[in-house]
């Protein structure tokens, strides 16, 4: 059942790993001078944020008996398919914005000034990217639900979402391990990541979403099934 609490969760954990601009912010964090804290900060603030998010569901859940002898319960499965339609929106939201042919992409006002950010506010702010993101929190609390419906005890749960909190920090924390890993060779890579990055925020995240709502869909229905 461990096995397949974190398999069921697993792609929510991808899709929120593979968040463009928290990769992009820590990218310009690790160009900065004071890369070496600020880097490591950021990337232990969104595993924080994801934390706190993962704490809650499963006591939610917990309160809720997600869980009715191995399956899931009914009100587990509904939300599954609203989670499904939240995260249709974002989809279409994410399609909406994308940048023209003519048009230069878009990236949020407070990078212009993550040079500037203390180790405290790079922490903050990645755990409010984490946590706290609607994109990510509808992700976290359908991993959440995903271990939870499987009925393990709550180490294992607990050991489950910590898995999915890894996965799910990945994004973030491989830039960070090739700045350490790989020292000034890692600039160059960095460098065209946040660029690719930023070029196809939208397209990344549009189609992130569609996956993850079907997902979200499938799953939620042949439980009701």
């Amino acid at each position: 059942m461990m096995g397949k609490a974190i398999g069921g969760s697993l792609p929510l954990a991808v899709g929120i790993a593979l968040s463009p601009i928290p990769i992009i912010a820590v990218v310009l964090m690790l160009t900065s001078r004071k890369a070496r804290i600020n880097g490591p900060a950021f990337a232990l603030g969104w595993l924080t944020g994801l934390g706190i998010a993962g704490a809650i569901v499963l006591a939610l859940a917990g309160a809720g008996s997600a869980s009715k002898s191995g399956s899931p319960a009914t009100w587990v499965s509904w939300v599954k398919i609203a989670l499904g339609v939240l995260v249709l929106l974002v989809a279409v939201r994410q399609f909406r914005s994308r940048p023209r042919s003519d048009e230069q992409p878009r990236v949020p006002r407070w990078m212009a000034t993550i040079d500037k950010t203390t180790p405290a506010a790079a922490a903050g702010l990645a755990a409010v990217l984490s946590g706290a993101n609607p994109k990510n929190l509808l992700l976290a609390v359908g991993g959440g639900a995903a271990i939870a419906q499987t009925g393990i005890r709550g180490a294992q749960q607990a050991i489950a979402y910590l898995i999915f909190a890894l996965i799910a920090t990945l994004g973030v924390g491989t830039p960070v391990a090739l700045y350490f890993g790989l020292g000034e060779r890692s600039e160059k890579l960095l460098a065209g990541l946040k660029n690719w990055m930023s070029a196809y925020n939208a397209a990344i995240m549009t189609v992130l979403c569609l996956v993850i709502a079907a997902k979200l869909f499938g799953d939620g229905i042949s439980s009701l099934i």
